[in-house]
């Protein structure tokens, strides 16, 4: 399987026009969903899925606590039309999402601002182009970033009904959640934000 940016300057998203995406300013734009205990979805199981987009719409977002082990940055670089280069530091890929999943969006702080930078926050912004991937790959990218392969797609009024039955717990985002939480312990920290206490789970009941 080949993995790729975009390497068009435009932005990439799922509706009709060719935008990355359309930032829908909804009441879960900005949050984090915490995968209920009881989840049993292959892909969704014990994850915490950051929103970039929640309106009439439907939803959108990444997984932010899976990281690829089968795919390096180093393998993801050579199929892109970088220089050479010889990483610092590791640099990992995550599992954005079960859709698309040869495709590649950068969620970042909002230090690095580019053409195709779509903003969700004061603190949080999502970029595809292949600019972002070479300015991480030679250390002049964002201070902080996930790469992530996929996303995750809700169609209008999905999402909600999942919260009703008590799929998801939503959540406050930080950026210390998102980049500079251990993948492993973001599920647990994610939901001491939403005021729960991981060890009590066994009598959570859902949370909407």
């Amino acid at each position: 399987m080949i993995y790729y940016f975009l390497l068009e300057k435009q932005k990439v998203f799922f509706n009709k026009e060719k935008k990355m995406f359309k930032i829908n300013n909804g009441n879960l734009t900005g949050k984090c969903l915490i995968s209920s205990p009881y989840m049993e979805d292959e892909h969704f199981g014990h994850s915490v899925v950051y929103i970039c987009s929640h309106g009439k719409e439907g939803a959108m977002g990444f997984i932010i606590n899976k990281r690829i082990e089968d795919f390096t940055f180093s393998d993801l670089a050579n199929q892109l039309p970088l220089k050479s280069f010889a990483p610092t530091q590791d640099i990992a890929l995550h599992q954005g999402g079960p859709l698309e999943r040869i495709r590649g969006f950068v969620l970042h702080s909002t230090d690095y601002i580019k053409e195709d930078t779509v903003v969700i926050d004061k603190s949080i912004a999502v970029s595809s182009s292949i600019d972002i991937i070479n300015d991480i790959a030679f250390g002049t990218g964002p201070k902080d970033n996930i790469i992530a392969l996929g996303y995750s797609s809700w169609k209008p009024e999905q999402l909600e009904q999942e919260i009703i039955r008590n799929d998801w717990i939503i959540s406050d985002s930080e950026p210390e959640l998102v980049f500079r939480t251990k993948d492993e312990d973001k599920w647990s920290k994610a939901l001491e934000l939403a005021g729960i206490d991981a060890a009590n789970l066994a009598s959570y009941s859902g949370r909407a």
